[in-house]
Formats: C-alpha cells, structure tokens, sequence
C-alpha cells in the first residue's frame, strides 16, 4: 500500500494515499495475472465541501495509456475504487488522477439552494457559465444539445423547477460526466503492476512420487518416469492441471536414511529425494532408476498432452557424496574440526543433507544455480516448487527469479516456506508467484476466516496462497483420526478458499497413520520408501475420495468465481461450526457462488447465515435462486437462510446464483476504447 506524502504550502489542495494494490511503496511490482478482477483502489479527499474527481488511468507493456477511467465510491467515504481486468500479461503501471469538479460541486450545491428557493437566478447563471465551458470542445452533436440546455436555463419565462429540471435529462447527465471540467489536475504514481500467466493464480496440483508409481516391493523395484506416466491420465481425469514432483535426482549415499527416517539405511532402502546427488551425479542429472533426462522431457510431453504442467522440486541442498562437496567446498558451512555442518532445523536432524553457504562464493554459486534452472527449463519445466527458500539470501531469489523472468516470462516459482511471516512475505515481494500458507493449522470457522481475510485482502497484491491439504511432511492432527468426512471437508474449503490448492498422493484414500501419537509425520513415510498403491482396487471398494476431487476440480473449473481471490467475502453464520463465503468472478462479475461448509467432522450442525446481499449482486430484500453443484438442488434463498449440515452425509453446500445479478463496473481489454458495464 503506498502512503501520502507531505504536501508544501502552494500544492493543490487534494490528499490521496492508502492507494493499492501497491507494494513497499512501488519498490516492487503489485502482482495480478490476466483475467483476474484487479481492484485499484485509493483514499482521496480536499479540504471543504468542493467535489473532487478521482480517475485511473493505466499503461500497458507496449507503453500504451489506457484511460483515463471514473473510480466511483462506495456510499458518503473518501474511498474510490475501479476494477481492472488485463487480457494481455506484462510490465503494465497504474496512476490515479485528483481533479477539482466544478460541475459536480455545482449540481449538488444547486439540488439543495433551488428547491428551498435560495439564490435561484444566481445559481442557474453559475451553472450555465460551468455548461458553456464544456461545449467549447464537443462535437457538435453533444455541443447542440448542451446548447438548447443552456437555452432552457437562461428562459426567464419559465419556472425556475422548469429551468434546472433540465440538468436532470439522461443525455445531460452522461455528456457531463463523460467531459468534466478538470481544475488544478494532480498524477499521483506511477506505481508497478506485473500481470503473469493465468497459472500463477489458478492450479489444482497433485504431488506423486514417480518412483512409488509401478513400484513393487518383493521384490524391491522402483518405478520410473515411464511408469508413472500411466497414473498421468488418471490424474488428468480427476481434473487436477498441475502434477508436482518431488526431487528426481541421483539420492546420497552417504548417510542415507532408513525407513521412517531412521539413521542405519539397508541396502535396498531408496532414501529421501531431498538428500541430492552421489557419484552418479548432482542436480542436473535423473535418478538412473527413473530412467534418463529424454525419459522426463517425454513424461513432460505426455502430461502436456492430458493438459498437465509438471512443476518439478527446485531443493537447493545437497547430500554428503554430491559432486559440489569436492568440486565447491567453500559452497557449504564448516564446523571447527574442519567437518561440514549438517542440516538441522531442532530437533530435526538432517544427516543425509548440506545445506549451502551464499556467503564465501555468491557469485560462483548463484551462476551454477541460474544455470541449473535454465537446465530444467529446457527439458520443458515452467513451474518450480522451491524447498525451504527462507534458508536462502532474499537477494539471492530476488536477483534469480527476475533475471529468469526477463528471459522466460511464463516460469512459476512456489515458496515452501513455512516460517515466520516477515519472511514469508518477503518472499512474495521479491518474486515468488505462490507461496505455500498456514492453511494445514487452520482449522476453526474464526481461524480460518482470520486468515483468508488477510490472504484476500491487502497481501493479495504481493503473496498468492497454493494451498495445500497434506504433505510428506505434514499430515495434521485434524486429519489424523482418518475419518471421509475430515478429508471432504479439508479438500472442500481448500479448493473453494483459494484458486490454487494441492493435494499429495494418498490423500483421496484417506491415509492417516501416524509415525508417533505427539507426531505430524506420516508412518512409513513415502519420503524414505516406495510406497505402490492400488488405486483401482480402492475406487472400486468405495474407499476412495477421487470422485469427490474429480467433481470438485470440475466445479472449479466451470466457476470463474473460484478462480479468483481478491473477491473472497464471509458473511456471518450463527453457528461456530459452519463458516459461509461467496466469491464473484466472469466477464461482469455475473458468476456468484456461495460457500456454506461444516468445519466439524463429527457432528451435524444447523445455522441462519445473513448474506450481505450487495456482496452477491443481489438487491436488499430480494430472494435469489441458487443451484447446489454438488447435490444438484435448487432453492430459493434470502438475506437469512437456514442450513443444516451433516458430516456423514452433506459436508458443504457450493451454491451458484442462477439468479440475474447486479453485474460489475469492470475496465478490460482489448479495444482502443474501454466502455464500462453497468454501475453496481
């Protein structure tokens, strides 16, 4: 958010700051991607009871100016907004424009000094002053009309409700608002704006481990990019877009983990993906068990065509016997004896691993790492998700993902980074498209409505959510206990919540074993052994969630309002037990869907929730009808609206106005000329 700065005596007379979506005062782009409702919004104000105008205008990657376009206020504030949509992704800039609106101070001075018979002749000659200086620079057709306006006010033979009533003609009206007069005109930014690919917004992603899929375990044979290219097309079918694999390099000899990461590994034991490279090579090289480098570029090529990107596991660690620890010794941290340092984050231990050191040869280690991105890249990888990128220099990602950018524009970067939120959202700031949030710990309707308001309101112009349900790390108490209905109602608000969200391999069977009771670690974790399952076997037994995922990606799919986040709103429920929410999205904003879902998987739970109704378009004291996506029910809804959910049975409504809706004042592309639909 940009803040005012202070004015010096003799500047004109108008204050606007607090404008978004600005980020550390436009030190780094504001991010948004094409098709998304960008709100641009600002507080502005002068001294006195004068109006002041308040208009957007925009400049595209190719330097052109677009606008200037009316930011309209919500009731009697100080706070304009307009909605932008781009349709093309680049460099784009906004500024904001104060004005002094004489014609409008007018008008609203007039409709209350006429009718209570103040000043009626004067005012009606100060208007018609203000109506003539418009006419000098219109085309004829508007100059003529405003002409025989101007005839009107100054015909003393009428009465005086005759002679102003004419300012109230539509065609007047729209003439005037459409050519204001400007008085002592103030620019305010430019500010930055990056507009990415749709991608770094919306994505339903599926982690699997290649070597699980095809595996056996007597004897012990781990799969391959070859056979896990036949669980593509199953994942494609559940609806998912992006398939996200774990690190798929050469594994560390050199203390490797055992199962359940215990310390003494056997033989056959693969060890964990994140302890990165052995003599067989380091992060530039495939696991030869997974096949070859032209084996990964043809399982990316086989997703591509079931229309699935492959985001690949950018882990910048490395294990004990990885090439860099001979050839680049100063890369890594060394103890007093002379022994290099572990990774540790307490109590954890990570014997297999070496984290790096960005501090005794930056430079030389910044090229191998840009080269190793652009490596990957060429294999026809574009997304990247970055293990434990808070460990890393800021500058380091600042400097990597912009100079990737500038060369490959449509590359994505996904932070893992579950750390404090400074980091977090510096992270964000410096480039990272999707950052991994909190969303596993937030379980409650107060807490998760706490949250997402903050990741839908001012943090959306820098940090977009890629929310994850479990991990290989991480599966959460409230999951823990294995019932469907904790997996339904996790997937549901995930997939709802955020336009990008994930599950990891295993969770549509509802797997849930603990390592410890006082544990979030998964028994027998996949991270340390092959883990084949039997999907098809699970399906046709009715214990498998993969029907219900598949019906939630298609609803997502299907619903622009899902895809965006800026427009998230929760309205109050009754009950501390079902959280309500809608989102808007489409061309105009005409797609409403609403979110009522039950956050206990035990109990049924009822509740009156009181929609704010211009949230969804709807006008106060109107009913809606609404379309259930997942029942396929119809119902007549209100301002108060009572429901009953059940765990065992409806966990959530996903509820789609078919109503007609108050459609959205939007500013979009393409067209030399922007038109805006009609007001809100």
């Amino acid at each position: 958010m940009a803040r005012r700065t202070p004015q010096k005596p003799g500047a004109p007379r108008f204050t606007l700051f607090d404008a978004s979506p600005v980020v550390e005062c436009g030190a780094y782009p504001a991010k948004a991607v094409v098709g998304e409702i960008i709100p641009i919004a600002a507080t502005a104000f002068r001294e006195g009871h004068d109006c002041l105008g308040v208009e957007l205008t925009l400049t595209d990657p190719q330097g052109h100016t677009l606008g200037p376009f009316p930011m309209s206020t919500q009731g009697n504030t100080d706070s304009f907004q307009a909605n932008f949509v781009a349709a093309t992704h680049g460099k784009w800039s906004f500024s904001i424009s104060t004005w002094g609106d004489p014609i409008t101070t007018w008008r609203r001075r007039a409709e209350i000094k006429i009718p209570a018979g103040q000043d009626i002749d004067l005012e009606l000659r100060e208007g018609a002053a203000l109506i003539e200086r418009v006419t000098s620079g219109l085309d004829q057709q508007f100059r003529t009309t405003l002409e025989n306006a101007l005839a009107t006010m100054r015909d003393t033979g009428l009465t005086e409700r005759a002679r102003y009533g004419v300012m109230a003609d539509s065609a007047i009206v729209q003439i005037l608002e459409s050519h204001p007069i400007r008085e002592n005109s103030v620019v305010h930014g430019p500010w930055p704006l990056l507009v990415e690919r749709r991608r770094a917004l919306v994505g339903s992603w599926y982690e699997f481990f290649p070597r699980s899929e095809g595996a056996t375990l007597e004897p012990m044979i781990s799969g391959s990019f070859a056979s896990a290219s036949k669980s593509l097309t199953r994942i494609a079918e559940m609806g998912f877009d992006v398939v996200y694999l774990p690190p798929i390099h050469p594994i560390g000899e050199v203390n490797r983990k055992g199962p359940n990461n215990t310390l003494t590994a056997r033989p056959q034991d693969p060890g964990s993906p994140w302890a990165i490279g052995s003599a067989l090579g380091g992060h530039d090289s495939v696991h030869p068990d997974l096949g070859t480098i032209e084996d990964f570029a043809e399982f990316v090529v086989t997703a591509e065509k079931l229309n699935l990107e492959s985001a690949l596991d950018l882990a910048l660690q490395c294990a004990p016997d990885h090439p860099w620890v001979k050839s680049n010794p100063q890369w890594f941290s060394h103890r007093g004896d002379g022994s290099i340092a572990h990774a540790e984050n307490p109590p954890k231990k990570y014997e297999d691993i070496y984290p790096l050191n960005f501090d005794n040869d930056p430079e030389g280690l910044y090229e191998e790492i840009e080269r190793i991105v652009i490596f990957w890249i060429k294999t026809g990888v574009r997304i990247f998700r970055v293990d434990n990128p808070h460990t890393k220099p800021v500058w380091f990602w600042h400097r990597l993902i912009n100079e990737i950018n500038e060369a490959h524009p449509d590359v994505i970067f996904l932070a893992e980074a579950f750390t404090r939120e400074p980091m977090m959202r510096a992270l964000a700031e410096v480039g990272f498209q999707q950052s991994y949030t909190y969303f596993t710990w937030k379980n409650s309707k107060s807490e998760l409505e706490e949250y997402f308001q903050q990741l839908s309101g001012l943090n959306a112009a820098f940090m977009r959510p890629n929310v994850f349900t479990n991990t290989p790390d991480i599966l959460s108490n409230y999951l823990q206990t294995g019932t469907p209905s904790a997996f339904a109602i996790r997937a549901t608000l995930a997939a709802t919540l955020s336009p990008t969200y994930g599950v990891y391999s295993g969770y549509e069977l509802y797997e849930h074993a603990r390592l410890r009771p006082d544990s979030e670690e998964y028994l027998d974790a996949e991270k340390f052994q092959l883990r084949p399952r039997d999907w098809k076997l699970a399906e046709e037994q009715g214990r498998s969630l993969a029907p219900y995922l598949t019906l939630l990606n298609e609803i997502r799919r299907n619903s622009p309002a899902l895809q965006e986040l800026r427009t998230l709103r929760f309205h109050p429920s009754d009950s501390p037990d079902i959280i309500a929410f809608s989102k808007r999205g489409g061309k105009n904003g005409e797609d409403v869907i609403l979110v009522v879902c039950n956050t206990d998987p035990y109990n049924d739970h009822s509740t009156t929730i009181h929609w704010h109704l211009p949230d969804l378009g709807v006008s106060l004291g109107d009913q809606f009808a609404v379309t259930d996506l997942i029942s396929g029910s119809t119902w007549r809804w209100d301002e108060h609206t009572f429901a009953r959910l059940s765990p065992h049975s409806d966990v959530a409504h996903i509820a789609k106005i078919i109503s007609p809706v108050k459609p959205l004042t939007i500013y979009s592309e393409p067209g030399p000329t922007y038109q805006t639909v009609s007001k809100s």
